[in-house]
């Protein structure tokens, strides 16, 4: 049987504890540094928090040590990852290769980060080598390129399925770090790809004005999980560890349901690798929290839309402006505006200050004129929603209650196996005149769900002799019976620690693009078969350099490619921001655009 993996983005300890309460099988979190989100860093005994919370369900904590390591950072590094193995973090999600002797004999599993820029069978069967026991993959992969890179290793595999989207290939984007210094292989992405660009031809043409020309839209798999799992993909990651909680509460909801679903057609099939069921709570909703629109991207192996637009829901036209806002024209009557919404259209976005009706208050917005579509991508009704309505995580036992000659026994299982049995004196061995009641009593005061601990008993039998118990007797037997629970080892679904090929040989040649920024590296890959190996481009600035390569291509979404138009030449174009020029090429024999600087 094959084990399924929800895993959720967590900015904070609190973020985590509410993916975990929505159904995350996993979690993935930055300690205080060297994450590939400087932003969203949590504090050693932040991290023991929410291992301790979440090791109660069988839910898996994974700290990204995901940044490259400059030569002086290494004894840094080594601190950190002693630490989190002491805060009881399951595995490290890693980038630079010196990490994986760091992490040696403390029992954590080490997975080979997006980072690693893993996207052919080649390269996933060398970086297996290095002692991964999973591969976290590139995010721009038809399913037949995951299956082929699936069926190539033992490692496990982790696969993107919602989120936001790199246009570059992960781990090989050196554009944040061209214009701005800020590296996104050291955790300071400026997100370049999201800004506003003009694009010329090589005459100085203006094709298109102050245009996100970069700018991808969310990825969105939910429909696609069983052909995923099908395919090799044992863990589905959400993007996000930059969102606030009620956007990963109603992903994580989301997703969680649909694996459900999917482990509730296959139950000789599949099964989800932690314990607890989620019950009540708020509906989900995908499109009522902020997204760029949705794409399946190159999943089946072909282009499309993949260019960030209005997304959300369709909530109508621009009728007219007024002096502080407009008025809306509903798509339907059904549409329903609230104080706070947000909204995106051809040009923007912007928050709502007021909502009356269909007469929206707001600053000043360029770019909004009559007939302009409107999407509404953060509901405010909405968002209250969740806050009004959290779902409870719950650990279903088995109860039977035994009474005979004064004595009670009870007997719990839990659904990860643990078993526990309590024994007491009734303090009566009379019989109750109405058995039923007794019984009745009996089965109210125990099926009762346990305080902080969670446990909820799904099944529940009552035999032998029994007398009138009283409430309070019974719920100090629960608690007590609780409390063996939860000091009982959780039967947790263990991780695939390591999976060594030591035979399996590097390229000859090492360039920049592998990012390496420190002795340890060079030892591992020369230990590979490494002749040559470029610094990091972080190290080198070296001129000329691809700052990023792609499969998404201006020239196919702007109509312009060759295969789409007869005569058309697949030359240069060239993007302008605030002086700085960049030169995309375009390289149709393998299907993919490059970005240098000029």
């Amino acid at each position: 049987m094959k084990t399924l993996e929800l895993l959720a983005p967590a900015k904070t300890v609190d973020v985590g504890i509410a993916a975990v309460d929505c159904g995350a099988d996993a979690v993935y979190i930055a300690g205080p540094g060297f994450g590939a989100r400087a932003a969203a860093s949590n504090s050693i005994e932040d991290i023991r928090r929410l291992c301790d919370y979440a090791h109660r369900f069988g839910v898996r904590i994974y700290a990204t040590v995901n940044t490259i390591i400059y030569e002086e950072e290494l004894p840094q590094v080594q601190k950190l990852v002693k630490d989190l193995a002491s805060a009881g973090v399951d595995a490290l999600i890693v980038q630079d290769p010196a990490v994986i002797s760091m992490a040696e004999g403390l029992g954590m599993a080490l997975h080979a980060s997006t980072q690693c820029a893993i996207r052919t069978p080649e390269k996933a069967r060398f970086v297996e080598s290095l002692g991964y026991g999973r591969i976290v993959l590139e995010r721009q992969m038809s399913l037949e390129t995951i299956r082929a890179i699936s069926q190539a290793v033992d490692a496990e595999i982790e696969f993107f399925v919602h989120g936001a989207l790199c246009v570059c290939y992960s781990g090989q984007c050196y554009l944040s770090e061209y214009l701005t210094g800020r590296s996104a292989n050291r955790g300071e992405c400026a997100q370049a790809c999201r800004s506003l660009y003009d694009l010329e031809d090589a005459s100085g043409k203006v094709i298109a004005r102050n245009k996100a020309i970069l700018s991808l839209k969310d990825y969105n798999l939910i429909k696609r999980l069983e052909e995923l799992a099908e395919a090799g993909v044992s863990s589905f990651k959400i993007e996000g560890r930059l969102k606030g909680e009620s956007y990963v509460r109603n992903v994580v909801r989301a997703y969680s349901d649909a694996l459900d679903a999917l482990v509730t057609a296959h139950p000789d099939k599949y099964c989800r690798s932690s314990f607890g069921h989620v019950r009540g709570g708020f509906k989900p909703d995908l499109d009522k929290t902020f997204n760029r629109g949705y794409t399946e991207l190159y999943l089946d192996g072909r282009r499309g839309n993949w260019a960030a637009e209005g997304g959300g829901e369709y909530v109508g036209r621009v009728l007219r402006l007024i002096r502080d806002g407009f008025v809306l024209e509903p798509a339907s009557s059904s549409v329903r505006l609230s104080n706070g919404d947000g909204f995106t259209f051809d040009g923007g976005g912007f928050r709502a200050d007021v909502c009356e009706g269909y007469t929206v208050r707001c600053k000043k917005v360029d770019g909004l004129t009559p007939g302009v579509k409107l999407y509404r991508n953060l509901s405010a009704a909405f968002e209250h929603s969740i806050e009004a309505s959290l779902p409870a995580r719950e650990i279903d036992v088995r109860l039977d209650v035994d009474i005979t000659d004064g004595l009670l026994s009870l007997y719990a299982n839990t659904e990860d196996g643990r078993m526990e049995a309590l024994i007491s004196d009734c303090g009566s061995k009379d019989v109750a005149r109405n058995r039923d009641r007794a019984i009745q009593a009996v089965r109210e005061q125990l099926g009762k769900r346990s305080g902080i601990y969670r446990f909820t008993v799904s099944n529940l039998t009552v035999s032998g002799d029994v007398p009138m118990l009283s409430a309070a007797f019974l719920n100090g037997l629960r608690r007590a019976l609780a409390e063996q629970l939860e000091a009982s080892p959780v039967n947790a679904v263990p991780l695939r620690k390591t999976v060594p090929y030591t035979s399996v040989m590097g390229p000859e040649d090492l360039s920049y693009k592998t990012n390496i920024a420190n002795s340890a590296d060079r030892a591992i890959y020369s230990s590979r078969g490494a002749e040559s190996m470029e610094a990091a481009y972080e190290l080198t600035h070296r001129p000329g350099a691809e700052l990023m390569r792609s499969r998404y291509c201006v020239r196919h979404q702007l109509g312009l490619c060759p295969k789409q138009k007869t005569g058309m030449a697949p030359d240069p174009l060239f993007l302008i921001n605030n002086g700085r020029r960049l030169r995309l090429d375009f390289h149709c024999l393998s299907c993919e655009m490059t970005v240098t600087a000029v």
